[in-house]
This record gives structure tokens, sequence and C-alpha cells, in this order.
């Protein structure tokens, strides 16, 4: 009799046990793969006015966050930084090779090479913030990958979110990679002419105006934080946390039963 108690409360501890690591390797899989650097847009296609969400997740080895510096990638010519109380915010220009006109007849002999966030307030190293780029995505770019290397300084040391991977190479293999956004193609029209989307703002019924020698419209967007499609992890973890537990319930239930059969 004792030995059969002893194997029933050694099965139970085997499956408690082999429920616990499921839970553990489930929620683990729920989880972000990284804590990198990344740029995310809701509307990527080829040609778009959109707005790029630049998300920087933690400090530097638990040091504050003063300074991001974001390069903008070749092609994207003007760039509207969204404004945000906790830094001054810097474009730094360059000249272009020849100067070009933009779609309302304006000349452009500079573009946007980088924008540089300045923290009035060192970030802390356990929190995080979204840095939003409004622009206009290069209309041959479909199928490309544009990368916006990013530099994170920090109040000790900094780090170089800059590496691209090479042709073939897997850029989970990296280190720091560089923030990377997969152009798609162009969205084609009821007349089978393909374009990019244009945002518009309909809280005023009026789309807002556009730089002045820039070829950017502003561009009503939700961060995916703010919006329906936003992040449903702890969603899903909590329904896997239920699951495991009724699973849990029911083997104790069983074993119970024998127990008193």
């Amino acid at each position: 009799m004792h030995k059969k108690t002893l194997n029933k409360k050694s099965l139970l501890s085997r499956t408690l046990g082999v429920t616990a690591a499921a839970a553990a390797l489930s929620i683990a899989g729920a989880m972000p793969a990284s804590a990198h650097v990344t740029v995310k847009t809701d509307n990527a296609a080829a040609g778009s006015y959109t707005v790029l969400q630049v998300s920087v997740p933690h400090g530097c080895d638990g040091s504050a966050t003063t300074k991001v510096s974001i390069k903008i990638p070749e092609g994207i010519n003007m760039v509207t930084p969204t404004r945000n109380g906790f830094y001054s915010v810097e474009k730094v220009m360059k000249d272009l090779p020849e100067p070009i006109t933009d779609g309302h007849g304006n000349k452009i002999t500079q573009r946007v090479d980088e924008v540089v966030y300045t923290a009035k307030t060192p970030l802390p190293a356990d929190q995080r913030d979204v840095f939003e780029l409004s622009t206009k995505l290069p209309e041959d770019a479909a199928g490309k990958t544009l990368y916006f290397p990013t530099v994170q300084k920090c109040e000790k040391g900094e780090t170089a979110w800059v590496q691209i991977p090479a042709e073939g190479q897997d850029p989970h293999e990296l280190e720091n990679p560089s923030p990377e956004l997969e152009v798609t193609e162009a969205v084609e029209d009821g007349h089978g002419h393909a374009h990019g989307a244009h945002g518009h703002n309909h809280a005023d019924g009026h789309d807002h105006g556009h730089e002045h020698g820039s070829d950017e419209k502003w561009v009503d967007a939700q961060p995916a934080s703010q919006s329906g499609e936003g992040n449903n992890t702890p969603l899903v973890v909590t329904s896997l946390i239920v699951g495991i537990l009724g699973l849990a319930t029911g083997v104790w239930a069983l074993l119970r039963g024998r127990k008193k059969a």
C-alpha cells in the first residue's frame, strides 16, 4: 500500500514537472525573440506615405539612454519627426548629388541624412521609447530591405545598432543588427496603376499640409501599442497558463479518485 502511494506521488510529481516545463517553453515562445532596436510600420508599400516607428527597448547594459541617432537610407529624402516632449530633435541634412523636383514642383537640393533625438532627461535603462518618423518610401524599393543604422548613446557607453548582414547571412546571427524594413509591392488602384497608399487624417475632415520644398505629407497613423492590432502576448500567455492549470487539476483529481477506489 505504501509503495502504491509513493508511485502515485511520483507520477504526480513527474506530471506537474512536465506541465511546468511545458508552461515555461510556451511562455518563452510567446515572448519577443530579441530586445534589439527595431523599425516597424503599418504600411510598408513602395511609394507610400507612412509613419516609421523606431523602438528602443532598453538602455546600454543598465545605463540610461541620452541620445538616439537614426541614419536615414538613400532613397528617402524628406522626414518629419513626430514631436516628443522628452527630447530635442535635430535633422542632419546632406547635399544631393543633383537637385530633384518633388511632386509639388519644388526643387530639392538636400535630403535628411540623419535624425538625432537628444534626451532632456535620460531615458531609464528599464524603460522603452518609440520614435516616429513620417516619410515617403522610395517608389523603386519594392522587394528590397531598407536599413536604418541607429546609435544609442547612454550615460555610460553606447550601443551601435549598425550591423548589416552580408548576402545570404542570417541577421539573427548579428550581435547588434541594424533596424530593417522590408518594403512591399506598391498598391494598385482600380485603374491598374501602382501607387503607394496615402495617409489621411479624418479627425478634422482635412488633409494635413506639407513642408515647403518636400514631397512629404502628414500621415495619421496609430502606434501598434494603441491600436487593435497591437501585441497579443499577454492574452496568449494567460490562455496558456489557464490551460496548463486545468491539465494539472485534472491529473490531481484522477489520482485522488484512484486513491479512494
